[in-house]
């Protein structure tokens, strides 16, 4: 479990969070979603260490990471998974390099049980023998499993999804969705997803947090989105809709 407690955060004196305060849940996909400019991305951020908030703290099953001591700091950096939002390949690198790439940094694994985890990260989400493939080689698509292949390489308790459907066509998409759904599951860890596609939301969305402006208005289950009484969420869904007809035509 992940517990943002009171995180504000701004830039040059202009505010982008606002006494952010959220749960995300062990076992579940965590979704925080919401238009561009909301602060979704420099909430993930603070989550992950990447930016210190002014105010407030967040706690890994109980551990505050930013006033945490270093030991500690590496502690929980080493249980998080991350799916960059364009998969963030290294171009040089084979496909096996890149997913072998955070075992080099953070084990003392042996190469042959490096490369076994390797292959079974490939092989679980779906891509065997492609090895030895370069980024530049495979489909946008794959690219993503790649992605998804590297974040899980370390076993991690924690993954983090920063529009993991970006530049993909609804049917790759789709695919993408159900194994963050299905790795979640599979191995009972805690996933944040940050998205502004409402078919992923719907379709794997445990739990959704909306954000407008810096702040969470609406926290609830995908299921209970169309009961919600918040006008700003309303309006997000309907133009995410919307924009799905048009699409579609």
């Amino acid at each position: 479990m992940i517990e943002v407690k009171n995180v504000s955060k701004s830039f040059s004196g202009n505010q982008i969070l606002f006494d952010i305060n959220v749960i995300f849940e062990t076992g579940k996909t965590n979704m925080i979603i919401g238009a561009s400019g909301t602060g979704k991305s420099v909430l993930l951020k603070c989550i992950v260490g990447l930016i210190q908030p002014e105010e407030g703290k967040v706690e890994f099953n109980g551990r505050s990471f930013a006033n945490a001591t270093k030991e500690v700091q590496t502690e929980v950096r080493r249980e998080m998974g991350m799916l960059f939002q364009g998969g963030a390949l290294f171009d040089s690198l084979t496909v096996e390099q890149n997913v072998m790439f955070p075992l080099n940094v953070l084990t003392k694994q042996s190469q042959e049980e490096k490369l076994d985890r390797v292959n079974f990260c490939l092989e679980r989400v779906g891509l065997e023998n492609v090895n030895s493939k370069m980024p530049s080689e495979i489909s946008g698509g794959m690219k993503k499993r790649v992605g998804i292949a590297r974040a899980i390489v370390t076993k991690p308790n924690y993954l983090f999804c920063d529009e993991p459907n970006s530049g993909l066509d609804p049917q790759t998409s789709i695919k993408i969705d159900n194994l963050i759904k299905d790795i979640t599951d599979e191995y009972n860890i805690t996933t944040v997803v940050v998205s502004h596609d409402m078919n992923s939301v719907l379709e794997i969305g445990d739990k959704v947090n909306f954000m407008h402006q810096g702040r969470i208005l609406w926290t609830g289950s995908s299921d209970e989105i169309g009961d919600s009484d918040v006008q700003e969420l309303n309006d997000f869904v309907f133009a995410g809709r919307l924009m799905k007809m048009v699409k579609g035509k």
